[in-house]
Parts: structure tokens; C-alpha cells; sequence
């Protein structure tokens, strides 16, 4: 393969496709770093599509990009004025505040032509310490990587910045103690896809001398108002992995009348979604007009309006012009998650519209994916990429790419799944080792 002209780091995305992971090494560094020698080969059984065996390149000024825009919302996001407009519509549980603000933010970007436009943010975004896992994995068993491409801080602290984002969300809660014991939450945790990483936390969790548990929300139970239990087993603090964001649902009891009384913390928590996840907040934050409205200064709102497409609510008095606009719109359930029930507006038929204009959506501009070459049985595919931005109090801890085929991430890719980025100023490929 021919050099790569020194024109960024982000040409080797399309132009090399040489560096492929040594799977077996692979393998071997993931079990050193996990602790358990069957991690990774019962992991590739069931997970097939969950790692991608080629990285992801990033330029340090999209990154930087990237970190100004979400620096921008979160200010924002603090505002008396952004709270109690996006709380206006948001449920009553959310307008109480307990204190912890949500770890594992996710800012999900594609690289447009102007640079990175943010596309969605997430509240519970899974794959973080996988993705931490990976990379340094990934560094042990491609030094060369690492020389052609650095990372903005050691990975060796990720895994500590993670258990700390954690004690801090307990302290806001209001504690003054040390936190000592976490439950990891999901409805049927051994049925969800992303199960794994709740058996990594459950080790890096220990590992830092806290007790912790995975359970189903219905496995806690809160007595005398006062403490959260799980089985004869006090809990601190809830890692909140659930899609019921309102903890409305009736497994969900427990863990809403333990946030609403303080019992424990849990983290992200239905104010943390309505605060910056409810895709209606994107349509305030994409409108700089509204934004001067509210007193949002001028620098931010330049920030938000460079980093967000413009977003817009759905209603059948627009319906008109939104459909003649569809071919460059993407269309957003308000309470989605994991692009369910989205859509892009070149694809949509009559029938699909109409279930749109019934429902709560936003239409998003457009901004297409980011690309990426990946080589499978010698043969190479032009790939899609979603960045992700996995944040806490605003600060980016780790930025992790999804490689995939089709409309959405979805897993199932060969030669996709879960990728690491590397990010630098300029680099090049030369052999295909």
C-alpha cells in the first residue's frame, strides 16, 4: 500500500485499511487487563459484531470541536432560564433535583462538512469501559498506533476518572461518608446485549473496594423510606441502566421512591434526561433567536449554533412543509433511544409519515455519517461511523466510535461494532504488516 499524504489524520480512514487488530493478541492483553482468561473468547461467541478489529482515526481539532460543543451545552444546561424552559414539558419527577447530575453522558457526532455536528445525546450510553478495555488493548498490542497517532491523556487513568465520577455523584447526593456499595440496574440484566460491561463494572467496582451487585429493578427494595437493600445487602448507589427513564413503570418502584426520598443515588436520573436528553431540547438549543430570548450569551450560542444542526418539532401545521423538506431531514421519537422509531426522510412512506405526525418527533437537518474503509475477507467497505463522547460534569473521559452498515448502529455488522479512535494531527500508513 502506497504512503498516505500527510493532509490529517482522518485520511487514513478511507485511504488505509492495513491495521488490523491481531485478534488473539487481542484476546490475550483483554483478559490481562479484565482478569478472567474466558472474557474474550465467550465474548467474540456471543458478541460477534461488538468490536471492530480496525480503529478509528480523529484530527485533534475535531476533537477539540467536539468538546467545545459540549462544553457549550452543559453551560447552557445550567442556566435558570434553558432549566425551566426544557422542564416546562418535561415530567414532575424531573423537576425535582436530588443532587447527582448523571454519569456516562453520551454526545453521539458525525463528521459533516463543516466539521462535527452533534446528532443525539444520551443519558445511560452503554459501552464505556468496553470501549476504555479496547483501547488499551488495542495500545498493547499495536505500539505503532500509538506512535502514529497520540491520545489526549494516559488510558491507564480512565478507569479510575470512571469509579471517580461515581463517588462524586454520592457526595451530591449528600453524603459526607465514603460510598460503599453500588447496584447495576436493567430490566432482565442477563437478557440485554450490553451485559458484559455490567459484569466489567461489577469488577472495576470491586477492584476499587466497593460492594456491588447487578440486579433488576424489582430486586430492590427501599424499608422504612429510608435505605435501598438488595437482598441483606445496603446500596449506596444505583448505576442506572434502564430505558424507563421516569422510572414510571411498576418495576421501577423501588429505585423512584428511593431518588424521591433521597435513599440513594441514582444516577442518570429521570432530571438528567429531561434536562439534556429529551430530543425536544434540541430544537431550543439549535435555535439561536430562542436562545438570546433567554439570555444565553452570544459565544454560546455561536458554539451551539456551529455544533448542532438545526432541530425542529413535528406538528401537522408544519406537516406540508415538512414533508417537502423529508429528503434532507431525519425524524426523532422526543423519548428515543437508540434510534428506535427514527427514520431518515428519504426512506419514509405514507404510512410511516402518518405514524410520525400521531407520535412526539423532531425533524434533525441531515448531517450523514462519518466514514470508514474496513477490509473483511479481503474485501473493502465503506462503512458508517457515529463518535461518541462518553462525558460527566462536561468533561470528556473517553470518545469511542460505532462502525456499522445501514440506516442505524445496530451490532450486526461484520467487520463492525464498537472501535476505538485515535486521535492526532497528522499520520500515515505505509505497510499493510
Amino acid at each position: 500500500m502506497s504512503e498516505v499524504p500527510h493532509s490529517g489524520i482522518e485520511t487514513l480512514n478511507t485511504a488505509c485499511t492495513c491495521i488490523t487488530l491481531d485478534v488473539a493478541a487481542l484476546c490475550r492483553a483483554a483478559e490481562a487487563i479484565v482478569g478472567d482468561p474466558a472474557f474474550c473468547r465467550e465474548l467474540a461467541e456471543t458478541h460477534p459484531h461488538l468490536l471492530s478489529a480496525q480503529p478509528m482515526f480523529l484530527s485533534a481539532d475535531h476533537a477539540r470541536q467536539m468538546r467545545e460543543t459540549i462544553h457549550a451545552i452543559e453551560t447552557v444546561a445550567r442556566q435558570p432560564a434553558y432549566r425551566e424552559a426544557v422542564l416546562s414539558y418535561a415530567p414532575q419527577i424531573a423537576r425535582i433535583d436530588t443532587g447527582p447530575i448523571g454519569v456516562f453522558m453520551g454526545y453521539d457526532f458525525h463528521i459533516g462538512e463543516i466539521g462535527p455536528r452533534l446528532i443525539e445525546i444520551n443519558t445511560n450510553a452503554g459501552g464505556a469501559l468496553i470501549n476504555a478495555y479496547l483501547l488499551m488493548a488495542q495500545r498493547a498490542c499495536c505500539s505503532e498506533m500509538e506512535i502514529a497517532a497520540g491520545l489526549p491523556e494516559r488510558i491507564s487513568d480512565i478507569e479510575q476518572h470512571f469509579v471517580t465520577s461515581f463517588r462524586a455523584e454520592w457526595k451530591l447526593l449528600g453524603r459526607t461518608g465514603p460510598l460503599r456499595s453500588i447496584a447495576i440496574s436493567d430490566e432482565t440484566p442477563a437478557a440485554q446485549y450490553l451485559y458484559p460491561e455490567f459484569v466489567l463494572f461489577q469488577r472495576l467496582f470491586q477492584k476499587h473496594g466497593l460492594t456491588a451487585v447487578i440486579a433488576a429493578p424489582e430486586e430492590l427494595t427501599l424499608k422504612d423510606g429510608k435505605q435501598l437493600w438488595h437482598a441483606d445487602q445496603i446500596i449506596d448507589l444505583v448505576y442506572n441502566r434502564l430505558t424507563d427513564f421516569t422510572l414510571a413503570t411498576p418495576a421501577s418502584s423501588a429505585l423512584r421512591e428511593a431518588y424521591l426520598s433521597h435513599a440513594a443515588a441514582i444516577t442518570p436520573n429521570p432530571r438528567a434526561h429531561a434536562l439534556f436528553a429529551d430530543k425536544r431540547n434540541l430544537v431550543l438549543l439549535s435555535d439561536p433567536a430562542r436562545l438570546r430570548e433567554i439570555g444565553i450569551a452570544r459565544d454560546l450560542i455561536e458554539a451551539l449554533a456551529g455544533g448542532i444542526p438545526r432541530t425542529e418539532l413535528v406538528s401537522r401545521a408544519a406537516a406540508d412543509d415538512l414533508w417537502a423538506r423529508r429528503n434532507k431531514l431525519f425524524f426523532s421519537p422526543c423519548a428515543g433511544f437508540g434510534s428506535k422509531a427514527a427514520y431518515r426522510g428519504d426512506k419514509i412512506t405514507r404510512k410511516v409519515w402518518e405514524d410520525i405526525l400521531s407520535g412526539s418527533y423532531v425533524a434533525q437537518e441531515i448531517v450523514p455519517p462519518s466514514a470508514r474503509a474496513i477490509s473483511v475477507d479481503g474485501v473493502v467497505h465503506n462503512m458508517k461511523v457515529d463518535l461518541r463522547n462518553y462525558a460527566y460534569a462536561g468533561d470528556v473521559q473517553l470518545v469511542a466510535a460505532r462502525i456499522y452498515e445501514g440506516q442505524t448502529t445496530n451490532f450486526r455488522t461484520r467487520g463492525g461494532g464498537f472501535a476505538p479512535v485515535f486521535v492526532g494531527q497528522d499520520a500515515h500508513c505505509t505497510s499493510c504488516a
